[in-house]
């Protein structure tokens, strides 16, 4: 695998009247974190496809309205991650695009598909119904509502597809988030035989 000499690595903050959040990455890294979002499961998540995908996560919450509930810090953390990726990648010169991961755990297993295309798009196929409950007030909806932030900000097509749900929440999650990990770093990767951007139309916007 090819890389950069230059780090792709970038940071962004986003300050609102809701939440403040500081966050870092770096593309090309090896799964070190620093993460703290106040909601215990979702650090544990970012940690995980941190730690599969090779991303050097740096991420503080440093106010959120979680009295209220964590609907809008859960959201707005998708919207720094995808900012900070699509801002590490820059361009997206030579990058592979297109990423896959699958990630089993015990019956349940996750498939995440990824076209790093510019245009941000999100869509999670569950087989059966959604009987998985809450932990720390996070379920599959708050799942559903970060990576929608995250795609769009990023600039990605994400299609989840998560089979054999578990009645176990932590196992569905981390099911995905360790596919998502994997289908990212490949996408992210760069492409010894390509030449300029991954597109006919040589741009990707």
């Amino acid at each position: 695998m090819l890389t950069f000499k230059k780090p792709r690595t970038a940071s962004e903050s986003r300050k609102s009247t809701e939440t403040e959040i500081v966050a870092k990455v770096t593309v090309d890294g090896c799964g070190k974190t620093k993460i703290k979002t106040n909601i215990g499961i979702l650090d544990h998540m970012l940690e995980l496809f941190a730690f599969h995908g090779h991303f050097d996560i740096d991420l503080e919450v440093k106010k959120a309205d979680t009295n209220i509930d964590i609907h809008h810090v859960n959201e707005d953390i998708g919207i720094v991650l995808g900012k900070i990726f699509k801002k590490a990648l820059g361009d997206r010169q030579r990058i592979r695009r297109f990423g896959f991961g699958a990630a089993p755990m015990e019956s349940t297993f996750a498939e995440v598909i990824l076209d790093l295309s510019g245009r941000g798009y999100f869509r999670l196929n569950t087989q059966g119904a959604l009987k998985a409950g809450s932990q720390e007030g996070y379920s599959l909806t708050h799942l559903e509502h970060f990576l929608e932030s995250f795609a769009h900000h990023l600039g990605a097509n994400i299609i989840v597809d998560i089979k054999n749900l578990s009645e176990d929440l932590h196992t569905n999650l981390e099911t995905i988030f360790k596919a998502l990990g994997l289908a990212l770093d490949q996408a992210a990767q760069i492409d010894a035989r390509r030449q300029g951007i991954p597109s006919t139309k040589g741009i990707i916007d």
